[in-house]
Order: C-alpha cells, then structure tokens, then sequence
C-alpha cells in the first residue's frame, strides 16, 4: 500500500522517568489545516480500496433490505397517552409519535428526518410532561455527546421559545406539575474546543417553563470536584430528587426532599444517602421513606436494600444475592420486578416490596430483556425483548393474569431456521472458565475455513447478551461465523467478573479475548487465516490491544472508535471518567501497567500486522478521533505485511449514538466487505 505520508514530529514526554515518545501528537489538533489535510489523504486512499472491492455495493444493498423493517421503542404514558418511538425502516432517525391509550391511531409528534438535510441531526433522549401537553426533546448535531433541548407542544406541534444548550450526560425528568423539569450540563465551552478540551463542573439544573436558561435553578453541583459526571432520579411519586455520583465503579447518593410534587421547593439542602462510595449503587424506587437500591454491596452479584430516611438510614436486605447477577431493577405499582442475568442471558422475577418471590417472567427464548416502569390503566407493564435471531420485540403483560403479547407488529427478515447459536465455554490463560455465544448455519463444515468474526466489549461492567444484530444476519449469510465473548471487564458475573477486567487486571480482558480465537480455532470453526477481530470503543482496545500481543492469531482487525492512547485519554473530554476502569498514567504504578498493553505504545516496527481497518468519526467527542489518527498513522509505519492497514473517518458523525442509518449501513457495508476480501483474497506474502 502507497500510505499518504505522515509528518514525525521531535515530541516526547517523560513519565516517571521513562520517556516517551509521541511522533504524532500534532494529529490531536482536530482543528489545523495540517491535520484535516491528512484525514482527506487517508480517506482518499481508503475508499479508493474499498471501491475496489467488489461485492461491496452488494453488501451495503442486503443489509438496506435487512434494516428495513419497522422498528418500534417501549412506551411511556403519560396521562393516558402513549409516547413512543418508531422507525419505518430506513428513516435515519426514528420518529416520536403520540397515541391515547385507548385508541390505535397514532400522530407524529416530531419527525428528526424533518431537521437537517443531511440526516446528521437526531433526537438523543425525550420526556413527555406527566400532564402528557408538553414534549422536552435532546438534539444531537452529527453524533455530537452535547445536546440542546427544545420543548414542543404536543397538541399543536409547535415549539415553544424555550432552548437549553450545554446540556450532555443527563435524562429529562419533569416535575409533577409540569411546569418544569430537571436536567444536567457544563459550563460554555471556549469556542473551537467544545469536541476535545475536558468536560469539567457538570452540574444539575431545573429549568421552568416559559423562563430563559440563564434562570435556571442550579439544584446540585461538586465545584470540589469538577471531575464527576453527575446523575440523578426523581422519584414516581415526583416527591424526592436524588442525585447521585460515580467514583471509581463506586456510587455515592443525596436525596432532596420537593415537599410537595404539585408545589415543589428548591430551598431544602441535599441530604445524604448513601455516602460513602463503597459499592455499586442504583435507585429502584421510593415506598413511603424507603428508598430502594440494587448494590453490590457485600453481594458480588447484587441485592436488593431498603434505606429508611425516617430511621436515619437504617439499611435492611430486602432481596439477598442469589446464584444470579442482577442487571437492573424495576418498580410497577405494588411490584418489584428484577432483571437477572443468568449465563449471560437475563431472565425476570417479580417480588412485593417484602421481597417475597411471586413468579418469573416467561420470556419467547433464551435473549435480552429491557423492561420499563410505565403501567397503564389495565394493569399493564411493557418491556423489550429480543435474541440473536428474534428481532426487538416490544411485549405488553398482565400482570396480574400473566397474560403477555407482543404490543407491535414483528417481521424477521430472514430464514432463521438454518442458523443455530451455541454457548461454548473455554478457558484463559489463567485457567478460568469464559463464556462466548457463537452463530453459525446448522449445516456447516468443521473445518476451519468459515470466516468468523469474534466480537467482545471487556469494561465498565458492561455485558453482551443475545442481541437481534443484523450485520450478523449478513455474515452468516455469506458462509460466515459469528462469535461474542463474554470476557472480564464486563458485568455478565458480577462485581468479580467486572474488577477481575480493571486497571492493573485489564491484562485478563485480553488473555480472554485472545484465548476466544484460539478456542474457536481448536473447535474448528476458522483459523488464522480466517479470524477477524471486531470490537468498538472499550471493545475497539481490547482487538487492538490483543492484535498487538498476538499478530499472528488475526486475519483482519476492525478497530471502532477504539481508545489506543491510554497514556493520554484522560485529558479529553470526559475521559478522567473512565479512570475507575483504567487508572491513570500520573500514577508510577498505573503508568507501568497502560504502557505494558497500551495499543498506540506497543506497536512494533517490522511487525507482519494483520489487515486493518481503523474506524471512527470526526465528531466524536467521547473517544476522540486523534486515538485512532495516532494509532493508524504509527500502523502504517509500522506493518511489514502486505495486508493493508487504512483508516475510514466519517464525516458529519459522532461515537456512534444518534447516527444515521444510512451511514450506519455504508460504515457497516465497508467494514464487512473490508473482513472478508482480505480473509478470502489476502494480498500475497
């Protein structure tokens, strides 16, 4: 490959004695002409090879007819009025309709395709007030974590005056009276360095009807510390606001007390509630002064607690750890339903506020539950359901009869009866037993030369269940195997399993990801010559963290908006935030740990890499681009194979949320057919 040159710039640092160097610093200034010169450059060259490929318009046309189908959200109600989003198929973004409970005809409430030409504007979250007039929407430009919020009047469509900018990592959660609604954001960012300076001070507002957002009410911030990205909840009964930090994995909660819902006070101090960052906190819900939580609290797989504010936080257990992980937790009326997660996939069991055990839900098949709080007149409850070969489903339940149905219509889009999924356990290098859910037709030959994709995530307690993913569809489709491993780092085990995958243990994430393509070999599934390594963001350092280790086990390396510079990720945006799972290189001992598997920092000139294709987008404001600028540029330089090493920077996108389904379809298209010519037609050696 003739690569567009690369300038070596005489820049290194010195950490706890050790130098460093970083020849491709200047790639960090997104904003000089030097750097947006080399992104046309390397752009060039890489669509010119993609073009190339000549299944590739094939592929970006099946996967259009496999994304279009429509596509629905769980509802919310609000005063009898269903909210709820719906895609058509291939609208880039989906629309946000409105329908009463009930009646079957639905109105649009705000179409996003409508906002911009391009389909770069979207919307990233919205709220209907709790009287179901008025509708608080997010705004998200090309991608972008910043997000403005408009408020639209439900029956005339009309937006009202009011706009909040700023705003970023936060839900909309409106007052009982809505007059108002909470939300959180930074400060105004210097202009020109809003997608990189860091993110600092977040802080949570409350915002009135009709005011201007200088007015607005600053009801929670930490100026001591301005590292802390802030969330909160407010209580159904819209009594309590509670807002809550992350340090570390570990959570700490206050709780204001509004007094009254329909007349709420803003004067009233936060009171602490749980407060000491000891363990892994969420917020269940109120009932009466209790306030319940799911902590791993002495539960490595998690509990459920009550803390009773009228009894100076006495904690009592309401539902003990069990053999099975609980992924999140739910209240509807007199019922506490938990999501537990078990071998990786989740199942559903319902409790009264005792934690008496009443049943579990039965669920279609072995898959991935999201189940919401909404319950509408009749009783009904409304949770998403969906498997590696059943799409997003939307279910309506009884509860009380049991009775469960899907709420909208389901289309497959495909024969599924020739594809099968197996669980196959294998083991690390340390000897533990990794789960790794694996796709393939039932009719396949064990010979190794199916391509295979091996996907994985591996941090911030994260857990890969069985998803409907349509890529996947298509892979399988060419001859092709696809495999998700459940390594350390993520949350499928408990708090164990997540820590095992953290800072200076982070090695394990990759032993297991590495151990998963060695096993996949040895099953007889691919080979060298026929495994790609797939992950995106965490997931995009864990592949390009393992390639660097082993060179030799990957045919192809997909990199995703992948975090490579783990030396300097912290001084970006909000990447202090990810220090919890990472740690940092300010520390003598954390340094020495990141630099040992740092993707950027272990690149070795000489090295037979495999063929890589490094993906992200200019607005990413999460993981900045300049770690996958730096990474492909010292790629480059680096590779002694023939196989190609390109980089493909979108334009007019972000990390991912909110993009368009038509890039979402060319990014997908390109990296596929990208796989599989280098797996079946590698350059000569």
């Amino acid at each position: 490959m003739n690569y567009p040159h690369t300038r070596i710039a005489d820049q290194t640092d010195t950490y706890h004695g050790v130098e460093i160097p970083d020849p491709y610093r200047w790639l960090e200034d997104d904003r000089s002409e030097e750097t947006a010169a080399w992104v046309q450059e390397q752009n060039r060259v890489t669509f010119e090879y993609l073009k190339s490929i000549p299944f590739r318009d094939r592929y970006r046309d099946r996967l259009t007819e496999l994304m279009n189908s429509p596509r629905y959200g769980i509802p919310t109600i609000r005063n009898g009025r269903y909210f709820y989003l719906k895609n058509n198929g291939l609208q880039n973004h989906p629309v946000i309709y409105m329908r009463a409970e009930d009646s079957e005809e639905a109105y649009p409430v705000l179409d996003p395709n409508t906002l911009s030409a391009d389909g770069t504007t979207g919307v990233a979250t919205f709220a209907a007030s709790r009287d179901g007039r008025l509708l608080a929407y997010a705004l998200s430009q090309s991608g972008s974590d910043w997000r403005e919020i408009r408020v639209r009047n439900v029956d005339t469509g009309e937006d009202l005056p009011d706009v909040i900018r700023w705003a970023k990592f936060f839900e909309i959660n409106w007052t009982l009276d809505s007059r108002g609604f909470f939300y959180a954001r930074y400060p105004e960012p210097v202009a020109g360095d809003e997608f990189r300076d860091a993110n600092l001070n977040h802080s949570i507002y409350y915002h009135r009807i009709g005011t201007d957002q200088a007015d607005d009410l600053l009801v929670y911030s930490r100026p001591d510390h301005p590292d802390r990205i802030l969330f909160f909840y407010l209580t159904d009964g819209g009594r309590y606001l509670v807002p809550g930090e992350r340090v570390a994995g570990k959570d700490s909660f206050f709780y204001i007390d509004l007094v009254d819902p329909l007349n709420p006070r803003f004067d009233i101090p936060a009171q602490p509630l749980i407060g000491t960052f000891d363990a892994e906190y969420s917020l269940l819900c109120v009932h009466g002064t209790e306030f319940y939580l799911t902590t791993d609290r002495d539960a490595s797989r998690g509990s459920v607690i009550a803390v009773d504010v009228a009894r100076e936080n006495a904690v009592r257990t309401v539902i003990p750890e069990g053999e099975d992980t609980i992924q999140s937790a739910w209240n509807s009326g007199d019922y506490l339903f938990i999501v537990y997660l078990h071998n990786a996939c989740h199942r559903v069991a319902f409790y009264d506020f005792e934690g008496r055990f009443l049943h579990d839900l039965e669920l279609p098949m072995l898959g991935s539950v999201v189940v919401d709080d909404t319950i509408d007149t009749n009783g009904n409850i409304f949770y998403v359901f969906s498997s590696f070969f059943c799409p997003t489903t939307v279910y309506r339940y009884h509860i009380a009869t049991r009775r469960n149905e899907p709420f909208f219509p389901v289309d497959h889009g495909m024969e599924l009866d020739r594809y099968r999924t197996e669980q196959v356990w294998y083991h690390s290098k340390d000897g533990t037993r990794v789960p790794m859910f694996v796709m393939s037709a039932r009719e396949m030959a064990m010979d190794g030369t199916a391509p295979t994709i091996l996907h994985a995530y591996g941090g911030f307690g994260t857990s890969l269940t069985p998803a409907y993913v349509r890529w996947a569809l298509l892979w399988l489709e060419q001859g092709g195997v696809v495999a998700i491993a459940n390594v350390r780092g993520g949350g499928e085990f408990g708090e164990e399993w997540y820590r095992a995958g953290v800072q200076e243990r982070k090695q394990n994430t990759f032993d297991d990801f590495i151990a998963a393509g060695e096993s996949l070999i040895a099953l007889g599934y691919a080979s060298k010559s026929t495994l790609a390594a797939f992950g995106g963001s965490n997931g995009g350092l864990v592949v390009a963290a393992s390639m660097c280790q082993r060179p030799d086990l990957f045919a192809v390396v997909l990199p995703q908006v992948a975090v490579t510079d783990m030396l300097r990720y912290h001084l970006f945006t909000i990447g202090i935030a990810w220090s919890g799972d990472y740690g940092l290189s300010d520390d003598p001992t954390m340094f020495r740990a990141l630099l040992a598997y740092s993707p950027l920092h272990n690149l070795k000139p000489g090295t037979r890499y495999p063929a890589t294709l490094v993906t992200t987008a200019d607005h990413d404001d999460r993981v900045i681009p300049a770690h996958s600028f730096k990474f492909a540029a010292r790629l480059q330089a680096c590779q002694a194979s023939p196989a190609p090493v390109l980089i493909r920077i979108d334009q007019g996108a972000g990390h991912g949320v909110g993009k368009p389904v038509s890039k979402v379809i060319e990014e997908l298209a390109d990296i596929l057919a990208f796989a599989m010519q280098n797996i079946t037609h590698p350059p000569a050696a």
